[in-house]
């Protein structure tokens, strides 16, 4: 529940301003492409193995091959409208491209970074 409140709060913060939250676009991007060696042998992968460097475009999950809408939000006006949502993709995401949960500064950097694309 307290995760909950954490997006909502950051999500909000970067609805109204992206600085109020002291959220930095330069480092989510920096993290978004960032390689992490998997423990289980399986290659290597980032946030841009599945969906991509531009976000504009539609990605492709490594591992089921399903295709993954774009992130940014003037290409798909439904991305960073559900904090639910937004709350149960970090988590997922980030404990399978970096085998742990992503801290609230990396979510915030991450949400960030997507805004601007």
């Amino acid at each position: 529940m307290r995760q909950h409140l954490v997006i909502t709060a950051i999500t909000a913060a970067l609805t109204f301003s992206a600085a109020s939250f002291a959220a930095d676009p330069a480092a989510g991007k920096a993290a978004w492409n960032a390689e992490h060696a998997q423990t289980d042998g399986s290659p290597a992968r980032s946030c841009a193995t599945c969906h991509g460097q531009d976000l504009t475009q539609a990605g492709r999950h490594a591992k089921t091959g399903k295709v993954i809408e774009p992130m940014a939000p003037s290409v798909n006006l439904q991305r960073l409208t559900d904090p639910e949502k937004i709350e149960k993709w970090l988590a997922r995401n980030c404990k399978w491209t970096f085998e742990r949960e992503c801290s609230t500064n990396e979510k915030a950097d991450f949400i960030s970074y997507i805004k601007t694309q």
